[in-house]
This record gives C-alpha cells, sequence and structure tokens, in this order.
C-alpha cells in the first residue's frame, strides 16, 4: 500500500503532491462510505485520538469527531477551558498526561503559530495541525482542494481567488502551497491593509479589484474578516467593506460566466456573500463540509497507518 511521507500533518509545505494525491485517493474510497447506510468501518478500532482545542472550533472540531468515529477509533475530546491549563500547566505537560493514556494521535488547534510543530518534536504521538494561529491549516486546504476537483474535475490549470482577510487567514496560506502545488494559479484580492507584504514572493498576484478579480478566475473563495485577531480597524466601516469586497448574486449574474464560490466557514452573510450566492448552485460550500469527514478520514487513516513503524 501507498504511504504518506511524513509522519506528521503539520501543514502543507511539508507535505508533497504525492502525498496529496494519495490522501484525495482515499478520501474518494471514504466518501462512498459516508454515502452509504452503514457509514462506519472498523479501520482504527485499535487507534486512540486525542482531539486538544486551545482556541473555540465548531466545523472543524465536529468534522474530526465524526471522521474519526466513522473510522471506529477511541476518541477523547479535551478542551483547554475546562482544563487545567487555566491553572497554568504547559502544552507539553498536558499533552504528556494524555499520551500517558496510551493515546496514539493528536488532532490540536492553538493560537500559537507553531505550535502543531513543537508539539510533533516533543511527543511520541502522530500529530494533526488543526489551525495553529494565522499560520496553516492544512485539513481546511486538502479539502478545499479536493472540492475543486470535485466540481471542475481537477485542479492544475484552474484560476483561484482568495478573497478578504489574507493577513490573519491560515486558511489562504495553506490554500496557496496546496492550489499551487497542484499546479493551479492564484490571486488575492482584499483591501490593502488585509494583503501581506511581500506576498509576491510566494508566486501570487494580488489584485486589489474584485470585478476584475472574478472575471479572471474559475473559484473564488471568500473568507471572512476575522475580527477576533484584528488589534485595530483595518478599513472603516464593514459597510464599505462589503461595498467593495462582498460577492453578491447581481455581481456573479454580471459575469460572462460561472464562477465557483467557496467559503471555509463560519459564514457571515451579508458582509463577504450574501446568503442568495452562499446559496446558489455557484456555492460548493456544503459540498465542502461533507468533504470535510472524507478528507479527514483519509489523513487520520494514512497517518495511524504508519503508527506501528513510528512507535517503534
Amino acid at each position: 500500500m501507498a504511504e504518506l511521507s511524513v509522519n506528521h500533518l503539520l501543514g502543507i509545505k511539508y507535505i508533497n503532491k504525492g502525498d496529496i494525491d494519495l490522501i484525495f485517493e482515499t478520501a474518494d474510497h471514504f466518501k462512498e462510505i459516508i454515502n452509504r447506510p452503514i457509514k462506519k468501518v472498523p479501520s482504527l478500532r485499535d487507534i486512540t485520538i486525542a482531539n486538544i482545542f486551545f482556541e473555540n472550533s465548531t466545523r472543524t472540531k465536529l468534522s474530526f469527531e465524526l471522521a474519526q468515529k466513522r473510522l471506529s477509533a477511541d476518541v477523547i475530546s479535551f478542551a483547554a477551558a475546562q482544563s487545567s491549563v487555566k491553572k497554568g500547566e504547559t502544552l507539553i505537560d498536558t499533552v504528556n498526561n494524555i499520551l500517558a493514556m496510551k493515546v496514539d494521535m493528536v488532532v490540536m488547534r492553538h493560537s500559537s503559530p507553531g505550535a502543531a510543530y513543537f508539539l510533533s518534536r516533543n511527543a511520541k504521538a502522530a500529530i494533526v495541525n488543526a489551525g495553529d494561529g494565522a499560520h496553516e491549516h492544512p485539513t481546511q486546504a486538502l479539502l478545499d482542494s479536493f472540492s475543486i476537483r470535485e466540481k471542475l474535475g481537477e485542479v492544475g490549470g484552474k484560476k483561484v481567488v482568495i478573497v478578504g482577510d489574507i493577513l490573519h487567514s491560515r486558511v489562504a496560506l495553506s490554500n496557496i502551497y496546496a492550489l499551487q502545488m497542484q499546479g493551479a494559479e492564484v490571486r488575492v484580492c482584499g483591501p490593502k491593509t488585509l494583503i501581506p507584504r511581500h506576498i509576491e514572493s510566494l508566486g501570487v498576484k494580488v489584485e486589489p479589484d474584485l470585478r476584475k478579480a472574478l472575471e479572471w478566475a474559475d473559484v473564488a473563495n471568500m473568507l471572512r474578516v476575522q475580527n477576533e485577531r484584528l488589534d485595530f480597524s483595518y478599513f472603516p466601516t464593514t459597510r464599505e467593506y462589503t461595498q467593495q469586497y462582498g460577492v453578491t448574486k447581481a455581481l456573479l449574474d454580471s459575469l460572462d460566466k460561472e464562477v465557483v464560490i467557496m467559503h471555509p466557514g463560519p459564514i457571515n452573510r451579508g458582509v463577504e456573500i450574501t446568503s442568495d450566492v452562499a446559496d446558489s448552485q455557484q456555492s460548493v460550500i456544503l459540498d465542502q463540509v461533507e468533504n470535510g469527514v472524507a478528507v479527514r478520514m483519509a489523513v487520520i487513516y494514512l497517518l495511524a497507518s504508519k503508527i506501528k513503524g513510528f512507535n517503534s
């Protein structure tokens, strides 16, 4: 059986095109399974996985938990707000206490960039990065690419614009890495204050005009403004932001082609996209949610298949 080139999924920049292809082939298989009447398989019934979330999460946490249970893994869920972290316990001590319970894999979300990488160097378990600060969110990028592949047949050669708060978005960075690795062309669009300096060094072009960006693109991945990460105002008002960077049905209908609309969630309806766009035939937002379970099943399954050799 083919296997991943890595023992952890820490970020897209640590994997290769062959890894992505293998994850997608495996996800295809699991997507068939989760659409059957009996959705559960016994693949990981001897594996114990801990979900450790130091930041709030709804979609990602539920998606990982469902993926793990579909594979019959034993699952431990840990929320930092109700833990000894509040008493001053360190990350390593917290995780080592959990690993002492014979946990094989850790899925972690943390506010600090590099936290998953740090943990992989200090804990004897397979680590999956479920988001580290404004750094990377690899499984989101994988499910986004998987959804493009499903909708358009392939990712290579496609034009994808990422719109919104690029500066604070781990989704944007992971998507840039993943899309380019698969041969897609990427542009970003948003207020100048929310575009990272030197982003062109990643091979990404900046298009400040939303209409021009949409006229160029096959796919638009709409990001919300991450108000929880803003330390000051990056644009005058939400209304002005929406007027310049919000996608409406009228705007899409005025284009001479159909653009696929994506969103990693949560959606701020009426800000980055209107409800009629989110619920339209051009939107694959709910497909992304379904695909997220299949892709995360694939990632967990492929990493778990290496655990025996990894722990030896």
